[in-house]
């Protein structure tokens, strides 16, 4: 059977880009960001976070800045670029029909 995690790795992408458009975010805010938005279902390890976010950066999805974090501690802040509000939508609308079939799906009766 498969485990919520599973889900995650087909999706890491989509949710890094829709955190990130919220408001900059570091790697930790990014990743506690999902697992309070999905009340502790879904969580990200920082094997995969980082190089899905360096990966989105090299694609020119996301753009990074060095600043303080709210601990006093330098992190680097991830925010969206014009490519990757737009691949945020295509994104989004491309999980929409999986999702919605996969929903009717299981809770068929």
């Amino acid at each position: 059977m498969s485990k919520p995690t599973d889900l995650l790795q087909g999706t890491l992408d989509l949710l890094i880009l829709k955190i990130v458009a919220l408001e900059p975010a570091h790697g930790w805010a990014i990743a506690h960001r999902v697992r309070q938005m999905s009340r502790d279902v879904l969580q990200m390890g920082q094997g995969a976070l980082c190089p899905a976010l360096h990966k989105l950066e090299q694609n020119g999805l996301n753009r990074s800045q060095r600043a303080v974090s709210n601990n006093n501690r330098r992190a680097k802040y991830y925010m969206l670029t014009k490519a990757g509000q737009k691949a945020l939508a295509e994104e989004s609308a491309a999980w929409d029909g999986p999702s919605a079939a996969i929903t009717t799906v299981i809770t068929a009766v």
